[in-house]
């Protein structure tokens, strides 16, 4: 985390504004809600920008690895729900919740070192799925990973949006 504590990280994300307000009139702390809650915090993951249109993060090689030494394929995964996830979230508004029901991953080449950065973009946002195709590079622009998520948007029940948001921030 380069030295830094997650919030401190997390407090640096850009959202667009109408989606601050939106989130800071139910009385929810937008930066933890669309964080990388805690697997991602585990390695590393940092939200830079988020918004429906595009999802960046980041995530470090070191600590990532699988025997070999390179770029776990699970971490390129991670890293790709995690972004894709939060695109679908902010697509979904306070009043949906966005659950992972497909995810697939290519893997087009090995890391060792340095830090790669996803990129979510939508495919298709729609009112009961929205589905992102994130691009995972190096630290040189190279394709590491491409990924495409589909999330399910459920309602959640009148009453229970701060509640269920706290949740999935956690």
């Amino acid at each position: 985390m380069n030295g830094a504590g997650p919030m401190g990280e997390q407090q640096r994300v850009k959202f667009p504004p109408e989606i601050v307000e939106e989130y800071a009139s139910l009385g929810v702390d937008l930066p933890a809600l669309f964080s990388a809650g805690h697997l991602g915090t585990r390695m590393g993951v940092q939200i830079l920008e988020a918004s429906p249109e595009r999802v960046v993060g980041t995530m470090p090689v070191e600590g990532n690895t699988q025997p070999y030494g390179l770029l776990h394929g699970g971490a390129s995964a991670v890293l790709a729900e995690t972004l894709g996830s939060i695109g679908s979230m902010l697509h979904g508004g306070s009043s949906k919740l966005a659950v992972g029901v497909d995810l697939n991953c290519t893997h087009h080449r090995g890391v060792r070192s340095g830090m790669v950065t996803g990129v979510a973009t939508p495919v298709h946002r729609g009112r009961s799925t929205a589905t992102y195709e994130i691009v995972i590079s190096d630290e040189q622009g190279r394709r590491v990973c491409s990924a495409r998520l589909t999330c399910l948007l459920r309602d959640i029940p009148a009453g229970e949006e701060a509640q269920a948001q706290t949740a999935t921030g956690s």
